[in-house]
Parts: C-alpha cells; structure tokens; sequence
C-alpha cells in the first residue's frame, strides 16, 4: 500500500464512521474537513510512538507515516 493509499483509507474510515455516527457535522465538506483532522491526529500518534519506542529523538528521519501525512494534508 502506498502512503497515498493508507491516506485515502484513513480518511474515508473517518468519514463513514462519522456518517454511522449520525453527527452533525452539517455537510459533507464539514464531515470531510473533521475526518482530514482526526486521521492527521492519528497519524501523529503513530509518529510520537514510532520516535519513542525507536529512542529515535534528535537523529529522527521521516518515515513512511510522514509521507502519509503530507498525502493527508494534500486531500
């Protein structure tokens, strides 16, 4: 799967879940921009928990979830 891919799942996984959680999130767009943000939110958790358990600190390189935020952020 590419980072590409993993994005557009996350997203959509958020989407219908909001959908299935009849919110009121008003429109589609507004449910689009709330799910954008909650898989950002994950994503950065995953990052967090990559760097501590890898004690990777000062000497971090991205990784394959930093290109899965940048492909988030682009949607």
């Amino acid at each position: 799967m590419t980072p590409k891919e993993k994005a557009e799942e996350l997203l959509y996984t958020y989407r219908i879940l909001l959908m299935l959680e009849e919110t009121d999130c008003g429109n589609e767009i507004l449910c689009t921009v709330i799910a954008k943000k909650a898989a950002l939110i994950a994503v950065d958790e995953l990052i967090k928990q990559e760097i501590s358990l890898l004690c990777l600190g000062e000497n971090y390189i991205p990784t394959w979830y930093n290109w899965v935020k940048q492909e988030i952020e682009k949607l």
